[in-house]
């Protein structure tokens, strides 16, 4: 079932009607979020996509800070399968698409070099989930991914709200699950956001100002594996614990840039305890003057720089070349289940995994 607010008169220039379209006899559509604040988010139930983000600059002028597409038929081709959708059972990657749990092996699509990446082809990003939207700024998607869907064990059913708060411009994404069997849960959102607004093109995000907080990441091998090391950032082109723009290192001679092509690594976030909700990171578009802080009770945060788009066109005749979005992915450790040092990922019947995670949008005039 789907309930959904008037769409007519959005910011984004969306149109709803392109967006309905039956799949496995579900109905895909569109859904716009609003706030006392005049922030708009635009998006539709296949894969959870966020399609528009519309915050405003240092001016007062609104655009849309996130790539995505302005019809239902162009979100499910897009060369960019994860464009700013809900991944699922497994963000990022894991190797051979095997791992081990409880002495059985599982088999997972491999779908990335040898490997599994996020949940496989038909993840959760390529499925129609059931929404209801219960007001202006707040939506609901369920979905339940069968016992052996990609490979994974157990039925796991999955609750995510996107919220929009009333007094500041912030998108709070909470998710929920719950298993019948053993299982491995990781779930995120794969935002491509650009502070400056999508354009043709889209600018390069080189110039945004980076600050992570975490004096550790996982290093990769040759196929974006983590090698199971947890290593210092100091004294690397990995730190952002102060503020670098992401352009700054991001062509240097140092291995870890060479392999994920530019930054394409899980950052182990300085918490003040397990579970805790923490600033992350923060990313300032110096010219439009827009920020955004990452705040999130995850482990992990996947930093990406877009280094594999390739100029295709997204909304209205955007289009988006390499480096063109950052993204901040909430997560466990890629491979977890395979790295029985990383803090796991494992959920078991009666418990239920619970997620919060948040992009908060403001402005700062850096010529002041």
């Amino acid at each position: 079932m789907n309930n959904t607010f008037p769409t007519e008169g959005n910011l984004s220039g969306l149109i709803r009607k392109d967006f309905q379209k039956d799949i496995d006899d579900k109905q895909t559509d569109l859904f716009i979020l609003k706030n006392k604040k005049g922030m708009e988010v635009a998006v539709t139930n296949y894969g959870c996509a966020i399609l528009s983000i519309m915050v405003p600059d240092k001016n007062g002028k609104y655009a849309n800070v996130i790539l995505g597409h302005d019809s239902i038929d162009h979100v499910i081709n897009s060369p960019e399968p994860f464009l700013s959708t809900t991944i699922g059972r497994y963000g990022n990657r894991i190797a051979k698409g095997k791992f081990t749990l409880y002495a059985e092996e599982h088999s997972l699509t491999i779908n990335n070099g040898p490997n599994s990446l996020h949940g496989g082809p038909t993840g959760f990003h390529a499925r129609v989930w059931d929404a209801d939207q219960i007001d202006e700024s707040t939506i609901i998607f369920n979905y339940v991914s069968a016992d052996g869907e990609e490979g994974f064990p157990g039925n796991l059913e999955v609750e995510m709200t996107y919220r929009l708060e009333e007094e500041e411009n912030a998108l709070v994404i909470e998710y929920r699950a719950t298993t019948d069997k053993a299982t491995v849960v990781n779930l995120t959102n794969h935002g491509f956001f650009n502070l400056a607004g999508i354009a043709n093109p889209t600018p390069t995000v080189e110039n945004n100002i980076v600050t992570i907080n975490a004096d550790f990441y996982t290093p990769i091998d040759e196929v974006s594996i983590p090698t199971g090391e947890i290593a210092k950032v100091e004294g690397t082109p990995m730190d952002f614990r102060t503020p670098h723009t992401v352009g700054e290192r991001i062509n240097d001679a140092f291995e870890q840039l060479v392999f994920g092509a530019g930054y394409d690594h899980c950052y182990v976030l300085n918490k003040q305890e397990a579970g805790s909700l923490d600033l992350a990171a923060t990313c300032t578009d110096p010219i439009s003057g827009r920020v955004m802080e990452v705040y999130t009770t995850e482990a992990g945060v996947q930093l990406y720089t877009g280094n594999w788009l390739n100029g295709f066109e997204g909304s209205h005749g955007a289009t988006f070349p390499a480096r063109s979005a950052i993204c901040f992915e909430a997560q466990c450790f890629p491979d977890t289940p395979n790295k029985p040092h990383f803090p796991s990922a494992v959920l078991l019947p009666g418990d239920e995994y619970q997620q919060v995670t948040i992009y908060k949008f403001s402005t700062e005039n850096l010529n002041s």
